[in-house]
């Protein structure tokens, strides 16, 4: 009885002593002091933390263009309305399987004020053809009521085929 009696005292003396230990080195709690503010990097400045990218031999520097190559047919296209525009969507078949980055980009040369004109392409590589299922891709893009103002034709392009959707 004794021995519990003298580890319940020397427990709440240990404990009552923590309150000097709260400012001390020895509380894990101050090991690394205060936060403090800092402005933030505007765009000019460059972050630290990442690291540039380098042209080297084995990692030569690369462009953003998008490389992608006309899809063999479409098969589908479907202008859908939706609040404040329309979702352009387009179904067709590429020639070979595994297609991926699926675009449908604009053309300026050949879109005006009252038709836009847009090639169905994808970045493609020569493989195996497979069933058609398995090549057929979708591609959308989002357009605004302001940018469907004065369009009355819509075309998607692909290698073989062209499809119209009109007002």
């Amino acid at each position: 009885m004794t021995r519990s009696l003298s580890v319940l005292l020397l427990s709440a003396l240990v404990l009552t002593s923590c309150g000097t230990v709260r400012d001390s080195r020895l509380n894990p709690m101050n090991w690394f002091g205060r936060s403090t503010a800092q402005p933030v990097a505007t765009e000019g400045e460059v972050n630290p933390l990442i690291p540039r990218r380098r042209a080297s031999i084995l990692r030569p520097q690369q462009d953003d263009t998008y490389r992608g190559q006309l899809i063999g047919d479409v098969t589908e296209l479907l202008v859908e309305r939706r609040p404040g525009g329309a979702v352009i969507r387009a179904t067709g078949v590429a020639d070979y399987q595994g297609v991926y980055d699926v675009r449908l980009v604009k053309v300026d040369e050949e879109s005006d004020a009252g038709t836009l004109t847009l090639d169905f392409r994808a970045l493609q590589l020569r493989g195996p053809q497979g069933r058609p299922a398995s090549r057929t891709v979708t591609a959308a893009v989002w357009l605004t009521d302001n940018e469907l103002g004065a369009i009355r034709t819509i075309r998607v392009k692909s290698a073989r085929t062209v499809r119209t959707s009109r007002r």
